[in-house]
C-alpha cells in the first residue's frame, strides 16, 4: 500500500523541478527587452530639482523683498 502523504510530497517535488524547467526555458529563449530607462529617469528628475529650485528662490526672493519694504526707516 502507498503512503497518500509520500505520492503527494513527490508529486509536488516533480511539479516544482518541471515549473523551474520551464522558466528557465522560456527565460533563455525570451530575451529581456533592454532597459532604457535611466537616462530619461534622470533627466526627469533633474528638471523638477531644478524647478522646485527654481521656485523656491523666487519665494524667497519675493518674502525678502515684502519684508524689506515694510521695514521702517
Amino acid at each position: 500500500m502507498t503512503n497518500p502523504v509520500r505520492d503527494s510530497d513527490k508529486q509536488e517535488a516533480t511539479m516544482s523541478v518541471f515549473h523551474t524547467t520551464v522558466g528557465l526555458v522560456v527565460e533563455t529563449l525570451q530575451p529581456r527587452p533592454r532597459d532604457e530607462r535611466g537616462l530619461s529617469q534622470s533627466t526627469e528628475n533633474a528638471i523638477l530639482l531644478a524647478g522646485a529650485a527654481a521656485v523656491a528662490i523666487v519665494i524667497v526672493t519675493i518674502i525678502t523683498k515684502y519684508v524689506t519694504d515694510r521695514l521702517p526707516g
